[in-house]
């Protein structure tokens, strides 16, 4: 394959730029990624694919007229084994819009934990490419990620949808993956600081609750950090790196609430841990402190609406999952090359000053395919 060998001379360099991005240096985004807007700079030309392939997402289905020839194999490996209902509404919307295109498929899922079951995504990758599939829908958050997806690029088969990044790596511009998939952490990010920044007035103390060590946070907790660093009286006293646990979550939050009555506010990089910090929070009777959640999905919906969670970034969420399916649709159709390089979806703020009735339309829209009467 032509763009083998510069893959493989990369390998070390990237990886080396991932280990220094993942265990510290500067907060927000690694340097080795590039941001939406940033790559349509470079790129153009994408702009216009850009809103041509949402103008299809947005849309509804337009079947294929005559039957291809064969059924393509889509081959998903999710860290779906978590509270977020993301993955699984992802999954649910891909098939079901894959359905109404009546584009014929084979489909194999492989569920793990995120951050825990590296191994097992390892052997899942290794079991899913003997299948030789024509998709491989996988995720990026950390470096053995990383390895992962570049013995995927280097085979050069089969198409790689990245699924939950938007922000295309430096090092593979030469040898892209064919479809970054997902919605703008930063973005999501900002619009939740903001909020909390203005309701404790600019000033207090706050304690980070990350997922685990990875792009994911990075780009989540990284982002939030950097925007409050803005705020001098803003004073960050506690951050802990949980690896998805929510009991580790809760026990950081309740240590944190003993060495620091004065907290104003958390930041929860995932529902797990808004959910588990939720419990310390209710346990301690410390409703008066702000928490976040992560994606706006079912569970975090329920909390809102029941006055525990503050506020949250939340998805349209189905639109990914339609995104892949119409991605599929354009290569059999001979339209690859009309496919843009990223798919950023909508990303809304909703917080406990949001109507219901909007929340609830807000629903329709993100879970228009995942809900519980799935269809066009």
């Amino acid at each position: 394959m032509a763009g083998c060998q510069p893959i493989v001379r990369l390998a070390g360099l990237v990886l080396g730029v991932w280990m220094v991005a993942l265990s510290g240096g500067a907060a927000g985004a690694p340097n080795d990624v590039i941001r939406v807007d940033d790559y349509i700079e470079r790129y153009p030309e994408q702009q216009a694919l850009m809103a041509d392939f949402v103008s299809r997402v947005e849309g509804r289905a337009v079947p294929l007229t005559s039957p291809p020839r064969r059924e393509i194999r889509i081959a998903v490996i999710y860290p779906a084994l978590q509270t977020s209902d993301y993955w699984e509404r992802s999954l649910s919307a891909m098939r079901a819009r894959l359905d109404a295109l009546r584009l014929p498929y084979q489909l194999k899922v492989y569920l793990s934990r995120p951050t825990v079951d590296v191994g097992l995504q390892t052997r899942q990758l290794t079991t899913a490419l003997q299948w030789r599939p024509d998709y491989l829908v996988f995720t990026l958050d950390t470096v053995p990620h990383l390895r992962m997806i570049e013995r995927v690029l280097a085979l050069g088969s089969p198409r790689l949808i990245l699924q939950n990044i938007t922000t295309p790596l430096v090092d593979w511009e030469g040898d892209p993956p064919f479809l970054y998939v997902g919605f703008d952490h930063v973005e999501g990010t900002r619009l939740i600081a903001e909020w909390m920044f203005e309701r404790v007035d600019y000033r207090g103390e706050y304690m980070m609750l990350h997922f685990s060590s990875g792009y994911v946070s990075r780009m989540r907790g990284g982002t939030f950090s950097r925007l409050a660093a803005g705020h001098p009286e803003l004073q960050e006293v506690d951050s802990y790196y949980t690896d998805g646990d929510p009991e580790r979550a809760y026990r950081a939050t309740l240590r944190t609430l003993e060495r620091h009555p004065e907290l104003k506010m958390i930041f929860a990089g995932s529902t797990d841990m808004a959910l588990a910090a939720l419990r310390a929070l209710r346990e301690k009777q410390r409703t008066d402190v702000l928490i976040n959640g992560w994606g706006g999905g079912e569970a975090e919906l329920e909390a809102l609406r029941a006055g525990d969670l503050d506020v949250t970034a939340m998805r349209i969420n189905d639109d990914n999952g339609v995104a892949m399916a119409e991605a599929m649709r354009m290569v059999m159709l001979g339209q690859a090359s009309r496919v843009p390089a990223i798919f950023a979806g909508e990303i809304v703020r909703v917080s406990r000053d949001t109507p219901p009735q909007a929340i609830a339309e807000l629903e329709r829209r993100a879970f228009r395919l995942s809900g519980r009467e799935e269809g066009e």
